[in-house]
């Protein structure tokens, strides 16, 4: 058994990674390309994402805009925008398609806040995983007696820094995107 902290560290940066881009789905209110992330087109019998339909642009901090590849796609892209879920009410206008970016009230941002809050405890708890793997790594380690007391003490103290500190991104992430959804 090999102790690796560059495993460790490659793990707990993967979870802050994957929260960020689920932050970056959730919508703030101004218009971002990765809004339409979860949009899935059903086209030529296929479930297909959006940006592999057309090509996205943020043309205005409160616009979006979607241009079809394919004419013939232009309904189904529409139909998929409206059901994703996300509140957008698209407009066809030949090949693009041009969606309106409402402003949030104050009950959808505080719902947003508690969904970015949950994501957050999501990447906590990979993190704490990662952490548990570590520590059982080096408990396994010293039991073994491959490693001393001393080194078993030095490393755990190393992966709990790595614990912390990736704890420490999450939280800030998270600060600021509660920031960023409820700032009007």
């Amino acid at each position: 058994m090999v102790y690796k902290k560059e495993d460790i560290k490659r793990r707990m940066d993967g979870a802050i990674e994957s929260l960020q881009k689920e932050f970056s789905g959730l919508r703030t209110g101004r218009a971002s390309a990765n809004l339409l992330d979860p949009v899935v087109v059903d086209l030529y019998g296929a479930r297909m994402p959006l940006n592999q339909i057309g090509t996205i642009s943020v043309p205005e901090s409160r616009m979006l805009n979607v241009q079809v590849w394919d004419a013939s796609a232009v309904k189904s892209v529409e139909k998929a925008i409206r059901d994703a879920g996300l509140g957008l009410n698209p407009m066809p206008d030949g090949n693009n398609i041009r969606i309106p970016v409402p402003d949030l009230n104050e009950e959808r941002r505080k719902e947003l806040t508690k969904i970015a809050g949950k994501y957050a405890e999501s990447a906590r708890i990979s993190v704490r995983g990662v952490r548990k793997d570590g520590m059982d790594d080096i408990k396994r380690m010293q039991k073994d007696s491959e490693i001393s007391e001393d080194e078993s003490k030095r490393l755990s103290d190393e992966v709990q820094s790595l614990t912390d500190d990736a704890t420490k991104k999450i939280d800030d992430m998270l600060s600021e995107k509660e920031k960023d959804i409820m700032t009007v």
